[in-house]
């Protein structure tokens, strides 16, 4: 079941209960499994712009600067090379100057908005637009949870994060790299996380980026999965190809760029930028570099393919000038984040951003504090797609079991928060005032009756019991509450159902793959 996209907690309506028996109903339906899944969120507030119409044509004008006149770096890729001669860019050795207005030119093809297929079709996403899709933590080697602590992530932690996203009511995409199995080769992993994704979960998931053979299996598992004729027509992807920033543009990045966009598969082009490292301290010189980054990286693959889907990225982080770490949840990457939607929009592109970020060692209050900041960043500034929404701790390196159920459980937060304010004629209430008057209270009214199911948001994480009934329980906190949670997801877990002819397809391409050539760690 696909819940109201416009109504977070929309549910049915409770009927009048009798005192008999409605309490132990209630609780019986409180405890019961649920598998629903809230549609992706459809914005009904307005984004948050910090940037002045001046400020705005100046970041572009600056972008457009740098493009032309220092250029960007497409090393090791003779194909990329001749590709931007062929379309009228000045190429120097490995560097490619960008004339004015040619980068923009380029990027007008790519679409404004696309659907990503999941295997389920109720499960479908739309990116682009009001909407907003939320995707899990992506490429931590090292998992944590309060049983074992923080060690390298196996690819039986890899499979619990799947079963987890698939029974997490508010997010609404499997992701990719939810941890990385250092268990398994290198060069055979990725087989085994698609197929993770494929089967545990029905939900839309990410593809391998890490080398372009790589990617081509991505695509031609989906291929399995969905069709070829399907795949072909249709995109079942979207996946992360990052820049090295400042302006350099890997082969191997853009090897799988070629070829999920040749296969009309859908790619988000982010730099990856440490605000004092990798981009200028200021704000205005970091945007100028991020809007020079993605101008590039999107017009390269509209030159792949013209109409290839692809969304506007920006992840970027300040950093603590003493120790050099990366901090988040600062009011600089919020200033930085708010601009980049901005500037994705006059593009007319989907814009990806934000996420659970923090740079705490443990689901803590730093982690907390940090987290809500980043989220609720992403929410105003008007992200389409968000990556790392859940599980993400200690700066990216450590994907936490914990952390992800208690930020999976805010995302339920933002569905609310996203709907705006209702004032249709049970929104008015003006039955419900009438009805209690001077002095007296609400909770028995009709109205209070009718609507006390989806009214507010409920946390399935957080604790609002009595002193009395915490202490009793053990005083536990929001990391141990977690933790349980974890366990009773886990053991709740059903795996949806799949074709045996398609199971048995994909079981046998992995295994194929994974038998013509030896391991490697490297």
């Amino acid at each position: 079941m696909i819940s109201d996209g416009g109504q977070a907690m929309a549910e049915a309506a409770v009927r009048k209960r009798g005192r008999g028996g409605g309490g132990a109903a209630r609780r019986a339906e409180r405890s019961a499994v649920s598998f629903e899944t809230a549609r992706f969120i459809e914005r009904n507030i307005p984004n948050f712009e910090v940037l002045t119409e001046e400020a705005l044509e100046l970041i572009e004008y600056n972008a457009e600067t740098v493009l032309e006149e220092i250029g960007v770096n497409f090393p090791d890729n003779p194909l990329a090379l001749q590709r931007w001669r062929d379309a009228g860019a000045d190429v120097d050795g490995d560097r490619v100057r960008i004339p004015r207005g040619l980068a923009r030119q380029l990027c007008a093809t790519a679409p404004s908005s696309y659907v990503q297929h999941a295997r389920n079709p109720d499960r479908n996403v739309v990116v682009g637009g009001k909407n907003l899709v939320l995707a899990p933590v992506y490429g931590p080697p090292f998992v944590r949870d309060m049983a074992g602590g923080r060690r390298y992530a196996t690819m039986e932690d890899f499979r619990k994060f799947v079963k987890l996203g698939y029974m997490s009511k508010w997010l609404h995409h499997s992701g990719g790299t939810v941890c990385e199995p250092t268990d398994v080769a290198v060069n055979k992993r990725h087989l085994d996380m698609l197929h993770a994704h494929m089967t545990l979960s029905d939900k839309p998931f990410m593809g391998s980026v890490t080398e372009p053979s790589r990617a081509r299996d991505s695509v031609e598992m989906c291929e399995v999965l969905f069709g070829k004729d399907f795949v072909a027509e249709n995109t079942v992807m979207t996946s992360l190809i990052n820049i090295n920033s400042p302006m350099t543009f890997d082969d191997v990045m853009m090897g799988a760029l070629d070829v999920y966009a040749q296969a009309n598969q859908a790619c988000i082009i982010s730099p990856f930028i440490v605000g004092g490292a990798m981009a200028p301290v200021s704000v205005a010189g970091t945007l100028t570099q991020v809007l020079a980054e993605v101008l590039a990286g999107i017009a390269y693959s509209q030159l792949c393919k013209k109409g290839a889907p692809v969304i506007m990225g920006a992840f970027v982080t300040s950093i603590d000038m003493n120790s050099g770490a990366p901090t988040f949840g600062t009011p600089e990457a919020s200033h930085i984040t708010y601009g980049a939607g901005q500037l994705a929009r006059r593009l007319g592109l989907p814009f990806r951003s934000a996420g659970s970020f923090c740079g705490s060692k443990l689901p803590d209050a730093q982690a907390a504090y940090e987290t809500a900041n980043s989220l609720n960043m992403g929410l105003l500034s008007g992200v389409n797609f968000m990556l790392h929404a859940c599980g993400w701790l200690e700066g990216g390196l450590v994907s936490s079991f914990e952390k992800f159920v208690m930020d999976a459980d805010q995302l339920g937060a933002l569905h609310h928060f996203a709907a705006g304010v209702q004032v249709d004629e049970n929104a008015q209430a003006m039955d419900a005032i009438r009805e209690v008057g001077p002095g007296g209270h609400y909770l028995g009214c009709a109205h209070t009756q009718a609507n006390f199911k989806s009214a507010f948001w409920k946390s399935d994480v957080l604790d609002y019991k009595p002193y009395e009934t915490w202490e009793d329980e053990g005083g536990r906190d929001t990391m141990t509450l977690a933790s349980r949670r974890v366990e009773k997801m886990l053991a709740d877990y059903q795996q949806p159902t799949m074709d045996p002819a398609t199971r048995e397809a994909l079981d046998a391409f992995v295994a194929t793959k994974k038998a013509a050539e030896p391991d490697s760690f490297m």
